[in-house]
This record gives structure tokens, C-alpha cells and sequence, in this order.
């Protein structure tokens, strides 16, 4: 229930406080006093968006604050409990709007966001505006009206989430069959490029390991004669160094006993020839090995020139040949790959789609055996609110469909992100005629009572704990008006409601009663609120709206026993 509002710097309200109790509350008074920006204030509260120009001018905030008596074990309660918030002083909403334009949103005194607000106020309160009963027009919103009666909500979500699987999952299937013919024509030359680079098998570096065998093979004769001639001097030929090394050694060695540095010196000559004798021994192998093949040298060419070939199609060096080749590689794979992907995701699909068959037929027969029940129960209401003559259906309707792309039921019907149904209020005014959609038909009054009709309805299942209607009266007078009235503190046993009027047929019926005017003071209008608290005070203000600004004894007796009658009542 909403126990308090206050509104700070709004549009043309200063500073307005007003405490709500259970039943019917009417908010009455002149037209242009204020009494739809109230409307507005509280949806905000509830989460609407917010705009710069809702501040009062000259003002840097306008400041909003509603509290709610909210039961421990209600929706609201829980999602505050999961985010820690203390719940025992209820539920206070403020929410600050700048002149700029930002907006900050408090829940029991600690920041959030507009998503949780929306969340928190799912369910406290419904606002009925004008705007409301033109949406009523709107046959895109009777499907929402009718599952919320039906309280067939969450099998709709059960749709929805089924729906969005299955929608990328399609679109992805579509993606890779298109890409796969563009692929295969693309198939052949990778597949070629890909076994050209396998072919060659280069391995890291061999390019540079390739440049310097050239450079050997291309001096091997210089080598190997620089080789032998080396060998022939140290060893070969006659009078060889290690000959004469030898020969130093013999010399020196008839004195190693008799001088003790001079063997020394012997021996370092002796160690001098078996090193030159290993040179040797390596330098004959080495010249063994050296490669004076003529065709060696062209293999090296041939191959420098085929891996420069490449390096030239694929990017300029080894290292981007081996990326060039990864990449195709694994292109080629994926392509390969499209039909086992293509094949997998279609059964993903398969399994999706039956699913959401059976969901969305399940809620269709839901909602067209409550839409019968809906149906009664609107026609009965009406008929309490001075249109028993009319009749009002719920139409169904499907869109066939054999279009193979789209989402469909095994009857070819197509099915939606909300399930297989399309959904319109037909009404009949008068016998005889035949149902039509409201948007040809309803003229205001008859649409105020219809969503007054579809309020009672909802109230009786799953509804709001507080329901606020604005312009209920529009269109409407006489005996009509007395049953509106009626009809709103009927609901007002059952639940708060609120109600915003201009006629005192309705307004003798609240058990609480606002008058609400404007004033002019220092050249600012401000709109003020007094709660009418006493019977002298009610009856004057029903005589004003009876009367209007001038009023007479006649007015007074008439506003007397209107609301003595409603009271009695």
C-alpha cells in the first residue's frame, strides 16, 4: 500500500506531502491544478524515465519520495532482502531529478539503479491514465492484458527464452550455408596453396643455412686446395714442418739430463709436433667431406630459388610463409569442417523447436480457455457499469506461414517471441451488432469503463497492491458516473485504490478525499493539497464540482445527500 508522497521542486508543485490510507482515496479539483503531475511523480517512483524540464523552474533538483507498506514475504521484500536492505520502516522510494537532466535513485537510503527500481515496483502499483485507456486501442498490448489475467506469464517466458536460443542459432545456420558455397569456390586454390607450402617443407632458418652452404660451395676448390696444401707443408712433403720439429726435438733432447730449462723447452717442442700431427689428421678430414659437385651447388640454387619464390607469393619471409600456412590450413579445415558444424547446430535447432511447439501450444489452449472466463467476467462488469447491452469477445488469430526460414508450429502457424497467438478485445456495444476492434467502436467513456471493467477482473487474481486511476471519468455522467463510483470502492475493499476526478458522483465515494488547488504567490504558481477530513469540508468541495465556482444552498443539499447516499451505500 502507499502510506506517503512527497514531491519537492516539480513542475508546478513546490513542496506537497500526502499520506494515503486503505480503500478509495479521490484526489479532486480544478482542471490545470496539478492533479495529473501527482500522476506523473508516482511514475517516476515507479520507474519511468526521467526528463530535465520536470524540474521547477529556477530550481537545481526536483526531489520525489513514496513509502510503501510492503508485507515481509511479498516480491518487493525479497529482492530488497537479497540485496541486504533493511526492510522493517517498509519501502521508501526517493528518486532526485537536476536541472541537467541525471537522475539518482535511492531505495531505503542506498543508491541504485532504474532496473532494480522497475523490478522492486513490479508489482505495488498500476497506473490507469489516459494514456492508459488509449493503449487499450493498442491491440499489441491485449495479448500482455490477457496473460497477466490468465497468469500465464512465465510459460510466455518459457517461449521467449526458447525463442532466443533458437533465433541465432538459425541465423547461424543460414550464415555457414552461405558462406560454405562462397567457401568451396575458395576451396580449390587454398587447397593448392596449402599442399605447395607442405610440399616444399621448409624448415626454420633453412633459407639462411642455405645461403652459407652456397657461399662454401662456391669456394670449395680454393678450400680444398688451401686444405692439402696445408697438409703437404705440415706434413707430406719432404722436409715437412713436422719434420724439422722433430728434428729440433732430437737435437735438444741429448741435453734434457744436463739442463734442466733446457728440457723443459724440448718437451714443449715435442708437445708443439703431436698438436700439429692432430691439425693434420683434422685438416684430412675435413678435406674429406668438402662437396666439389658442380650439381651441389645447383640443388642449393634451386632451392634458395624456390623458397624465394615463396617468400614472394606468401609474405617475404619464412616466418610469414609458416603464418600464411596456418591460416589456410585452418581454413581450409573449418570449410571442411561446415557441413559436421551445419549438421550439429540443426539438431541443437530440432530439439529447440520441438520445445517450443509444445510450449506455445500448451499456452495457446491456456489463454483461449481463460480468454472465454475473460471474457465473462469483462461483460459481467460491464454490465455493472451501465453497459449490460454489450458484448465483448477475445479474438484469436494465428499467421500461417510456409516459409521454411521462419519459426513455425507443425500446423505451419508462425510462432513469435510471445508465443503463437495474435489477441484483440472485440466489443458490441449494442445487440445486433457485430464485434469489432475497440479502436472502431469505443468512444472515451466506453473505453474508461473497459479498463475499469478489465481493473476488476485482474484484481481478482494475480494484481497490483495499490491501483491509481486517472481520467476514469472521461466521456461518462449520470447513472454511469454513480456506478464508476461504486465500482472503484468495491475495488477499494479489496485493495488501495486511488482515483483522480472531476465528478462528484465518483468523489462521494472515497473514504478519503484530497482537494487540490493552485495559488499564485510572489508571482510563482504552486499547487497545494488538503486533505478534507471532516463532512462540512467534503460537502463543499462536492457542491464546487456540482456547481462550480458559485455556490448555493441547492448545491450544498444536492452535495449533502450525495454523499450521505454514498456513505448509506
Amino acid at each position: 500500500m502507499l502510506h506517503a508522497l512527497v514531491i519537492k521542486n516539480f513542475a508546478i508543485i513546490e513542496d506537497l506531502r500526502i499520506e494515503f490510507g486503505p480503500g478509495l482515496s479521490v484526489l479532486t479539483g480544478e482542471t490545470g491544478a496539478g492533479k495529473s503531475i501527482i500522476i506523473q511523480a508516482v511514475n517516476l517512483l515507479l520507474g519511468s524515465r526521467a526528463s530535465a524540464d520536470l524540474v521547477r523552474t529556477g530550481k537545481d533538483n526536483a526531489e520525489l519520495e513514496a513509502v510503501f507498506d510492503i508485507a515481509p514475504d511479498s516480491h518487493a521484500a525479497r529482492l530488497m532482502a537479497d540485496q541486504d536492505m533493511d526492510i522493517e520502516e517498509g519501502l521508501i522510494i526517493r528518486r532526485v531529478v537536476s536541472a541537467e537532466g541525471k537522475s539518482k535513485i535511492y531505495i531505503n537510503a542506498r543508491q541504485t539503479t532504474l532496473d532494480f527500481l522497475k523490478q522492486v515496483t513490479e508489482n505495488l502499483a498500476g497506473v490507469s491514465s489516459q494514456h492508459a485507456h488509449q493503449g487499450l486501442l493498442k491491440e499489441d498490448q491485449h495479448l500482455d492484458i490477457l496473460d497477466e489475467f490468465a497468469q500465464t506469464l512465465d510459460l510466455r517466458k518459457d517461449v521467449a527464452a526458447l525463442y532466443r536460443q533458437i533465433l541465432p542459432l538459425k541465423k547461424e545456420i543460414a550464415g555457414l550455408k552461405v558462406g560454405k558455397e562462397k567457401a568451396e569456390k575458395e576451396l580449390e586454390l587454398l587447397q593448392f596453396q596449402v599442399n605447395e607450402i607442405e610440399t616444399a617443407n621448409i624448415q626454420p632458418g633453412e633459407d639462411e643455412e642455405l645461403v652459407q652452404k652456397r657461399d662454401q660451395l662456391q669456394n670449395a676448390g680454393q678450400i680444398f686446395e688451401a686444405v692439402n696444401g696445408a697438409v703437404h707443408n705440415l706434413y707430406d712433403r719432404e722436409g715437412s714442418v713436422l719434420d724439422q720439429l722433430s728434428a729440433l726435438s732430437a737435437r735438444f733432447g741429448r741435453f734434457c739430463g744436463t739442463h734442466e730449462k733446457l728440457g723443459a723447452l724440448a718437451r714443449r717442442l715435442d708437445e708443439i709436433s703431436y698438436e700439429l700431427q692432430d691439425l693434420v689428421s683434422e685438416f684430412r678430414s675435413f678435406a674429406a667431406v668438402i662437396d666439389l659437385d658442380p650439381q651441389s651447388l645447383d640443388q642449393v640454387d634451386q632451392r634458395l630459388d624456390q623458397i624465394a619464390r615463396l617468400k614472394r607469393k606468401y609474405g617475404g619471409s619464412v616466418d610469414t610463409i609458416f603464418e600464411q600456412y596456418r591460416n589456410m590450413a585452418q581454413t581450409v579445415a573449418d570449410i571442411q569442417g561446415i557441413d559436421g558444424r551445419i549438421e550439429q547446430l540443426e539438431q541443437e535447432q530440432k530439439g529447440l523447436v520441438v520445445q517450443i511447439r509444445q510450449k506455445a501450444k500448451a499456452l495457446s489452449m491456456r489463454r483461449q480457455k481463460e480468454g472465454l472466463a475473460l471474457a465473462r467476467q469483462a461483460k459481467a462488469e460491464l454490465g455493472a457499469l451501465e453497459m449490460g447491452r454489450a458484448s465483448f469477445e477475445v479474438d484469436f488469430s494465428t499467421d500461417p506461414c510456409d516459409d521454411p526460414s521462419e519459426l513455425v508450429t507443425e500446423d505451419k502457424e508462425k510462432i513469435f517471441i510471445t508465443g503463437m497467438d495474435r489477441v484483440r478485445f472485440l466489443l458490441s456495444p449494442n445487440p445486433g451488432e457485430t464485434p469489432k476492434p475497440l479502436a472502431k467502436i469505443a468512444s472515451g467513456g466506453e473505453l474508461s469503463r473497459i479498463v475499469l471493467a478489465l481493473k476488476a477482473v485482474l484484481c481478482r487474481g494475480h494484481s497490483f497492491e495499490t491501483l491509481i486511476f486517472d481520467e476514469v471519468d472521461a466521456g461518462i455522467g449520470g447513472a454511469t458516473s454513480d456506478k464508476v463510483g461504486l465500482k472503484l470502492k468495491e475495488l477499494g475493499r479489496v485493495q488501495q485504490v486511488i482515483c483522480i476526478t472531476h465528478l462528484a458522483q465518483i468523489a462521494r465515494y472515497g473514504n478519503h478525499q484530497f482537494r487540490i488547488t493552485k495559488e499564485v504567490s510572489d508571482g510563482r504558481t504552486a499547487t497545494r493539497i488538503t486533505p478534507l477530513n471532516c463532512q462540512e469540508e467534503r460537502i463543499k468541495e462536492l457542491a464546487r464540482m456540482i456547481g462550480g465556482s458559485r455556490i448555493t444552498d441547492a448545491t450544498l443539499v444536492h452535495a449533502r445527500e450525495l454523499l450521505d447516499t454514498a456513505q448509506e451505500s
